[in-house]
């Protein structure tokens, strides 16, 4: 590798991304424009008051039809293929404006068998399996455009549950995952009102405005839920369909969709992810940050930190989200990048910020050993379950704190350490890969990304010790060298095309590492060099699975990713030089 191009490479690289903060010293970044967002949020004000936001709605539709592929379908952000539910979505938005284009009926009929109610329905609920969060608001969706008719065949959702105390829901076995609680009463309030009417009809209607209260009190000042164009607009397109169009949460809700409509008429996945890009681009950057930027960075993430039980999930205070707008939901995946970060910025000293997050964090490790996202023990649904990189991340930030703890909580940190590293040892395949929950691949074919997790989780192996950590790591990259591609660089699984992100991933793991091949490392750097000499290597890469699956692709992602890699590439050659 040459020493001379990396450095200049780096130095490159810095400047850019310093210049990407945002206004206060942060970074917001751009997540891609979405036409499931953009489709819901303009059926969702249509529904609400077609008359007073007629401007808004006609150039969302118009973004729309821009955007639309060839075949008359739309995938999740521009980047992506086509896929069913962006097209289904769209179709129907437009279909309710009386704009929806013969092409994407004739794609919908190629990939249902045909449209009509029992095509649809059945289609819809076959692809999302026994999770209903996102299937049955896109079928109320398209029962409430007239593209489907028959409301009966869409499963009911139990919104009166709602009521219920926030700690039983794990064992009700809920349909719908945590974070989609507003979603489970304003979606189900809809559908029991269209519904055929039986003899515990009169008793669930009473829950109605009881559910209504729940619903009110979920709801950020904003108006957003979770930051989420898509919840928000399904939340509220339900209850103006169920006669609540004056109700204080539909309203919020318009205005929170008119607040984050971007000037071509469409809108993100996501606000932003300011704080997860924020904390990655502190980790990468590191001594490179002014100090005055690191004291300022320093206070406002502390001052991130939630401070209160989080209405949404129940968590305790002491976590991080990944915004810090106010329908962002404290996770382990921020809250770790959160104390990675902070380790940086205060030079390991501790402060009641740093302590309350790994205590958060050791409250939230599962029964299994493994850290999930949200909720300790939710249920079967995916974003409560353990994720091996969510695992390895939390291990990475307790032992950038663990030293300087009290001795108590260093004991515990330890023990949970060992208890991470025992569920990762499981989760690991055969093969030495692990699979990721927040992260895939489009272009693999079960859309999946071992790549990716495993880069992530044997990178931050790196910082344990364990004899156990180092075995797992030795695994992790004999899967990464089977995995990368004859042209040097890597894809999401081997095969899967090569990618700037996944490729700088790899390397970010093998360059942890003195003993890795170096022929590899050398290959890689390679072929995400000439990325950079065509100047392609920031071109978005739609590698993140956001709620439901949908994809999204985040402008920093390449930047920060490559910047990591070179700095471990960097660091890689130091020592193989001393050795």
């Amino acid at each position: 590798m040459n020493k001379q191009a990396i450095d200049t490479w780096i130095d490159e690289a810095t400047r850019l991304l310093l210049t990407k903060r945002a206004q206060g010293g942060i970074w917001r970044g751009q997540l891609s424009s979405s036409a499931i967002s953009t489709a819901v949020a303009i059926f969702a004000l249509r529904q609400i008051d077609a008359n007073r936001y007629a401007e808004t709605i006609q150039r969302g539709a118009e973004w729309l039809l821009r955007t639309m592929q060839a075949d008359g379908s739309w995938g999740d952000s521009i980047e992506s293929p086509s896929n069913m539910t962006a097209t289904l979505l769209t179709y129907a938005a437009l279909f309710a404006m009386d704009q929806a284009p013969e092409a994407t009926r004739h794609y919908l009929s190629e990939r249902f068998g045909g449209v009509t109610d029992e095509d649809i329905i059945h289609g819809v609920l076959a692809y999302y399996g026994k999770d209903l969060t996102f299937s049955v608001p896109i079928l109320v969706m398209c029962a409430s455009a007239g593209v489907i008719h028959d409301w009966e065949r869409i499963p009911s959702l139990p919104f009166e549950l709602s009521v219920l105390p926030q700690r039983l829901f794990r064992f009700l076995q809920l349909p719908v995952v945590s974070y989609a609680i507003p979603a489970l009463i304003a979606v189900g309030i809809l559908r029991f009102q269209r519904g055929k009417q039986g003899i515990f009809s009169p008793l669930r209607r009473r829950f109605i405005a009881p559910s209504l209260q729940v619903l009110e009190r979920l709801q950020p000042v904003h108006g957003g839920f979770l930051e989420a164009a898509p919840l928000t607009a399904f939340v509220s397109m339900c209850l103006s369909c169920a006669g609540f169009r004056s109700h204080p949460v539909t309203q919020k809700a318009a205005q929170f969709l008119l607040n984050t409509v971007r000037s071509d008429g469409s809108w993100p996945i996501d606000t932003d992810l300011s704080g997860w890009v924020t904390s990655i681009s502190i980790k990468v950057l590191a001594n490179d940050l002014p100090c005055t930027d690191r004291r300022y960075l320093d206070r406002q993430l502390r001052a991130n930190a939630f401070t209160y039980t989080h209405p949404f999930t129940g968590a305790r205070p002491g976590g991080w989200g990944w915004s810090d707008l106010p329908g962002a939901v404290p996770d382990a995946d921020d809250t770790s990048g959160a104390l990675v970060a902070l380790s940086i910025l205060r030079e390991g000293v501790p402060c009641p910020e740093v302590e309350h997050g790994v205590e958060w964090l050791l409250a939230l490790q599962n029964r299994d050993g493994g850290m999930p996202t949200f909720c300790k023990g939710w249920g079967k649904l995916p974003f409560d379950r353990s994720s091996p990189d969510i695992s390895a991340h939390a291990l990475l930030a307790f032992e950038s704190w663990k030293p300087a703890l009290p001795a108590d909580l260093q004991n515990r940190c330890q023990a949970s350490i060992q208890r991470l590293l025992g569920w990762m040892e499981k989760a690991q395949a055969s093969d030495g890969s692990w699979i990721p929950l927040w992260f895939g691949d489009q272009n693999e074919p079960r859309e999946q990304s071992p790549v990716y997790g495993t880069a992530t989780a044997t990178e931050y192996l790196a910082a344990s010790d364990e004899p156990l950590a180092a075995t797992l790591a030795t695994k992790g990259i004999h899967y990464l060298l089977t995995a990368q591609n004859n042209d040097g660089g890597w894809g999401g699984a081997k095969g899967a095309p090569s990618k700037v992100t996944l490729t700088a991933k790899a390397l970010s793991a093998l360059a942890s590492y003195p003993d890795s091949d170096p022929q590899a490392i050398e290959r890689g750097f390679d072929w995400l060099y000439q990325r950079y000499a065509d100047g392609t290597w920031l071109q978005r890469e739609p590698i993140g699975l956001y709620f439901a699956r949908l994809w999204y692709s985040e402008e920093l992602y390449s930047l920060t990713f490559v910047l990591q890699a070179l700095k471990k590439l960097k660091q890689y050659n130091e020592r193989t030089e001393t050795i």
